[in-house]
């Protein structure tokens, strides 16, 4: 079972979950979710990898009595400590996260359990539909393991607040994950306002993924991040809708061998604020 990548700087993006061989758990969490349909326990019980517990990305991942941050405000230490604690997690375990759409999803929770200080996060490469096409089972139980005693400790990861995010394209790279469409202010169909943060540049997620849902090769996706500027050693930092899938490109970006902050409250949270001016159109410069 092949999964990536664990986001250390050094590690190899293709390292494969070896429990006996790293003797520590591993536990796999399954964060089904789309904007669409975000309460994904029921596609979750209609066929998940045995044993994976089920997470409720709305719920766990996102504290929304915080207001003003956008429409996934990243939860408090305390909640999510709750969260990993229900979910079973140990400190030292081995987690590894997956959902039905390329790691679009399971990215908020990598990421976030990164941030919170766990060192051994891994995205299942392809999601669940690689796991089916291996010709692995599927379980339809509700696991309810026994409560674990990790805690989170934030600050294992960089995020930007929304005058660093301002302030970034002077500078470093900020990059749009969103489709292109929405980036450049045609369409917007769930915030207040289109367009993109000033001096942002568009880097879609669906760029980063082949056919079956896989991140393209270490190779390639360097190629691509490259051409906007985000290289190994440059500032760069990600955003999206609403932070979601703007942790999915910092697993990209992890996978070229560059790193990037994320902003968790993403253009849900700038077109929100009145004060905060909104570009459309192509391309700076």
């Amino acid at each position: 079972m092949a999964a990536r990548p664990d986001a250390r700087p050094a590690a190899h993006p293709d390292s494969r979950v070896d429990a006996a061989a790293t003797d520590a758990r591993t536990v796999v969490l399954d964060v089904r979710w789309t904007l669409a349909q975000p309460d994904g326990s029921g596609a979750y019980r209609a066929g998940h990898i045995p044993g994976a517990v089920y997470v409720d990305l709305d719920t766990e991942l996102a504290d929304h009595d915080v207001v003003g941050a956008g429409r996934h405000p990243l939860p408090s230490e305390s909640t999510l400590t709750a969260a990993m604690r229900r979910w079973g997690l140990r400190d030292g375990d081995t987690v590894v996260v997956v959902d039905d759409l390329g790691n679009q999803s399971a990215a908020r929770a990598w990421w976030l359990l990164r941030y919170a200080g766990f060192a051994d996060v891994r995205l299942l490469d392809g999601a669940l539909g690689a796991w089916r096409a291996a010709g692995h089972p599927l379980d339809t139980d509700d696991v309810v393991p026994e409560p674990g005693d990790a805690t989170a400790r934030y600050g294992g990861m960089p995020v930007l607040d929304i005058d660093q995010a301002a302030a970034l394209p002077g500078h470093g790279v900020l990059l749009d994950v969103r489709a292109a469409e929405r980036y450049r202010g045609e369409v917007e169909p769930v915030d207040p306002r289109a367009g993109h943060i000033p001096g942002a540049r568009s880097a879609p997620t669906a760029t980063t993924l082949d056919a079956d849902g896989r991140f393209l090769p270490a190779e390639v996706l360097r190629a691509q991040y490259a051409e906007l500027g985000a290289v190994p050693g440059a500032d760069v930092a990600t955003y999206c809708g609403s932070g979601v899938t703007g942790a999915h490109a910092v697993a990209a970006l992890a996978i070229a061998g560059v790193d990037a902050a994320l902003f968790p409250g993403s253009w849900s949270q700038w077109s929100n604020d009145a004060s905060r001016p909104a570009a459309t159109g192509g391309e700076p410069g």
